[in-house]
């Protein structure tokens, strides 16, 4: 939520004037709310399948995708059977064999990561070298902004997660703390280049360099790195709601 608030005060102070002098119109948002209705029911299905018990995360995400095939097929036929769904399952067959070749090898080097002990070398360097909790969440969010300039979002959930939960505990931080510390430098990698996924997919989407799309972006990248320093920093906006 603090994210979204951020972002949309960025908008709010970056829109035309035209735009920022309109004032809201209930009846215009509505009519706005049920034509987008289609994709609003998207988290809905996702979610109440998962938490619902009714499906496994796997079985979630097919239900979701079985829903938006049916969707953009048969409600708003902006796919045709015959003329799009085997171009789209073919380009969504090679991006999905390319994430699950990152997964593999990052499984196997996390592997190695354990077999080496290197998470509980780590916990002694760092907590034999750094003092303060405070200042390794510093040292914590540079590196994950590194990691997320040179590694995608899910490599990095494999490798680096075993890493960081030792250390924290070690500094006696909170695991959910840690953990949306974590999401949120990692939600930063989608928008922090060279790797990042939005970035390549906005450039594709749009038909514009990623240079340009880089440019772009820069600001919203610094708004939400603001909004990860005051979680890091914050830790009651993490940990109030489940007290």
């Amino acid at each position: 939520m603090l994210l979204i608030v951020l972002t949309a005060l960025w908008g709010i102070l970056k829109a035309p004037p035209a735009a920022a002098g309109a004032r809201f119109d209930g009846r215009e948002a509505g009519r706005a709310a049920w034509d987008a209705k289609w994709e609003l029911l998207v988290p809905v299905v996702a979610l109440g399948g998962l938490f619902s018990g009714l499906a496994t995360p796997v079985e979630a995400a097919a239900l979701t995708a079985m829903y938006c095939f049916v969707i953009e097929t048969f409600v708003y036929r902006d796919l045709g059977l015959a003329r799009d769904v085997p171009r789209v399952t073919a380009e969504s067959g090679i991006l999905v064999g390319g994430v699950l070749l990152i997964l593999g090898v990052a499984l196997g080097f996390t592997n190695y990561l354990a077999f080496a002990e290197i998470p509980a070398k780590a916990v002694d360097w760092v907590t034999a070298t750094v003092q303060s909790k405070w200042a390794f969440l510093l040292l914590l969010n540079l590196f994950l902004l590194i990691v997320g300039c040179l590694m995608d979002v899910y490599s990095a959930i494999v490798i680096v997660a075993p890493l960081i939960v030792p250390l924290g505990a070690a500094f006696q931080i909170h695991p959910v703390h840690l953990g949306i510390i974590f999401l949120a430098n990692l939600e930063l990698g989608f928008l922090t280049p060279p790797v990042g996924v939005n970035l390549f997919l906005s450039s594709l989407r749009f038909n514009k360099p990623v240079s340009e799309v880089v440019r772009a972006t820069f600001p919203m990248l610094m708004v939400l790195l603001l909004g990860v320093l005051l979680i890091t920093y914050l830790p009651w906006l993490t940990t109030a709601l489940g007290r």
